[in-house]
């Protein structure tokens, strides 16, 4: 253990109180800040994207089509940062007007048609 000895000279207690006050309340703010950081840097598969926000894959593979989602490409596996779908969730509701978010687009299924067997 290390041990350090300070010497205070023409300091009141008051001000010496609220120096220390101000550098705690500082290394709190940063620590709550590097908690809040690395919680939302986890990465998600598309099934956990699907089922966080209650969406088909299919719906996924569309956004990533239209550059609504990011995805991380790591060999054959797709992930996406939380943080980008909580942004992507944020920007949706803060600009509903003018956001290039604005819609989020539904995968369209296109009829075919089929002919009846034997004919």
């Amino acid at each position: 253990m290390i041990t350090k000895t300070i010497q205070i000279t023409e300091v009141t207690i008051d001000e010496l109180a609220d120096k220390v006050a101000d550098k705690l309340l500082f290394k709190i703010e940063d620590y709550l800040k590097e908690l809040s950081k690395s919680k939302n840097d986890e990465l998600l598969t598309r099934q956990e994207v699907a089922d966080y926000l209650r969406i088909s894959l299919v719906t996924i593979h569309s956004w990533n089509k239209h550059g609504i989602l990011n995805p991380i490409r790591m060999g054959n596996r797709i992930l996406y940062k939380k943080q980008d779908i909580l942004d992507v969730l944020e920007e949706q509701s803060i600009n509903k007007k003018g956001s290039k978010y604005m819609w989020l687009p539904q995968p369209t299924r296109k009829a075919i048609k089929v002919k009846p067997y034997g004919f």
